[in-house]
């Protein structure tokens, strides 16, 4: 093993961490702002918006990443329609193609999570909002969906990870992110098994920095007794006991 080497690809893969981050950070924050109403219409819509939006999330869910990523990129590129169009403009850009995809199985895997913790919420809950007269919208933003993302946090954690893992995918549409770097410095140095544990241990670093902040949030909206609450409750004053007395008439 050639540990100069390995030296030599710490100092160059970290370039592609920021694109890398790019495509995750975007990825995650249009597919959660796409999920969100489509996963309160698959929990508590009608039957056929319902079945439309599992329509999208089986065949995403169901099909490699890759493959749609070379369909959007590669196959668009031969409908002469698509060249001829105003879209031709950011769909001929592989960064855009690359994030188009990202969001769209993001969102997917996200709908369905989301839709999980939305038909985990108590309908008692639900009911006893109705009755100090909240509407329906502000059921949904003030009770429903904060409940339900807490439920869901630790699966939707996952799905961070596997966005950053998914990110390396770009690296086939000709993006210099993570992995992209490292297969061209493969390409310089045929080196592959020193350039690719690198690449890895960094992958394996921004992977363990998204569950340890996965965690933290989990604590932050847990409702379990933590320590700091407790050393509260220990330095709240405690009433003093009252001796009962009697009247004697």
């Amino acid at each position: 093993m050639n540990f100069g080497l390995m030296f030599d690809a710490l100092r160059v893969l970290p370039s592609g961490i920021g694109l890398t981050l790019t495509l995750t950070v975007l990825s995650l924050t249009a597919g959660f702002l796409l999920s969100v109403p489509l996963a309160f219409a698959r929990a508590f819509g009608r039957p056929s918006v319902s079945y439309a939006v599992l329509a999208y999330t089986y065949v995403i869910r169901g099909t490699p990443m890759l493959v749609q990523l070379f369909l959007l990129y590669y196959g668009l590129s031969q409908i002469d329609a698509v060249r001829a169009s105003v879209f031709w403009v950011i769909l001929k850009d592989p960064l855009w193609c690359a994030l188009f995809t990202f969001s769209l199985n993001s969102a997917a895997h996200t709908t369905e999570i989301l839709c999980r913790g939305l038909q985990s919420v108590p309908t008692g809950i639900i009911e006893a909002a109705k009755a100090l007269g909240l509407k329906r919208l502000q059921i949904a933003r003030l009770v429903t969906f904060p409940i339900a993302f807490r439920i869901s946090l630790p699966a939707y954690g996952n799905e961070v990870v596997g966005m950053i893992k998914g990110s390396s995918l770009a690296s086939t549409v000709t993006l210099l992110e993570l992995t992209g770097m490292a297969r061209q410095m493969v390409s310089a140095t045929f080196a592959p098994y020193e350039v690719f544990i690198v690449a890895g241990a960094i992958y394996l670093a921004l992977t363990t920095l998204a569950v340890k902040a996965t965690q933290f949030l989990e604590r932050r909206l847990s409702n379990e007794n933590t320590p700091k609450q407790r050393r509260k409750a220990r330095l709240r004053p405690t009433l003093p006991d009252h001796e009962i007395t009697t009247l004697v008439p």
